[in-house]
């Protein structure tokens, strides 16, 4: 049986985390909890020491102050390779991922080495989310795929579950994306290194309690990161994975 380690950073989560909490124990029981909380000032931070001082398996990581999501995922991606996990999943806090589809997801990390929550593969979809908000995801996911030759249909989705032994290989190099861009960073990283990416479709319910971390800067530097990454005479100098081990696969 292969060790996992479910990683759920917060920012101001207070209402939303007991839920999401419960609601991955139910569907990964095995599975170890680890809440990396960016100093939330709403208590956030109190609520998951709770957690984990009455759940067993449930760790929080406290850290000194906000620094995005990619840095937030990373501090948990570290903590969890140096304990030995076998796979480490992403899940957002606010309950827009379905934890209830983590085991399918874990099935198919025992055949992949990244395996993304996908809601613009084959029987994915959003609910509740704005017209507009669902337009600028597709278009963004279609830039994305076409500007970085990605196999994907969802680079920018942030439910995930990565291979221990892909995932260090990945992160060699500075990681420099910290907001949503990171989650294209590291699609990136692993197509360009061969590894085998498949999508897994899920429901993205928007959040009902709090409110969004996306924002016009959030969306400028994903632009500007992909736009760069996608220029020829600087993908090279720009792309830390340039040597690639075997020819990328998707399903």
């Amino acid at each position: 049986m292969s060790t996992v380690l479910v990683i759920t950073p917060t920012y101001n989560e207070r209402d939303n985390l007991p839920a999401i909490v419960t609601r991955i124990r139910a569907a990964a029981p095995a599975a170890d909890i680890l809440i990396v909380d960016d100093n939330s000032p709403d208590g956030t931070g109190q609520i998951a020491d709770d957690l984990a001082a009455a759940l067993d398996g449930v760790h929080v990581l406290h850290r000194e102050r906000k620094e995005g999501l990619g840095a937030a995922y990373l501090a948990g991606f570290r903590w969890g390779l140096e304990r030995g996990f076998d796979l480490l999943a992403e899940i957002d806090a606010d309950g827009s991922h379905p934890p209830e589809r983590l085991p399918a997801m874990l099935r198919a990390a025992q055949q992949a080495d990244l395996v993304i929550g996908s809601r613009w593969t084959a029987g994915g979809r959003v609910a509740n989310w704005p017209r507009r908000r669902e337009l600028l995801s597709r278009l963004a996911n279609r830039y994305v795929r076409t500007a970085l030759r990605l196999p994907v249909a969802d680079a920018t989705g942030g439910f995930r579950v990565y291979r221990a032994a892909a995932l260090e290989e990945i992160l060699r190099g500075e990681v420099e994306s910290r907001g949503y861009c990171f989650q294209v960073d590291l699609t990136l990283r692993a197509v360009r290194l061969g590894y085998v990416v498949t999508e897994v479709p899920i429901t993205f319910v928007d959040r009902t309690n709090g409110t969004s971390k996306m924002n016009a800067g959030v969306l400028f530097e994903a632009l500007w990161r992909v736009t760069v990454w996608a220029c020829p005479l600087r993908r090279h100098a720009a792309d830390p994975t340039t040597t690639l081990r075997r020819s990328a696969l998707s399903i």
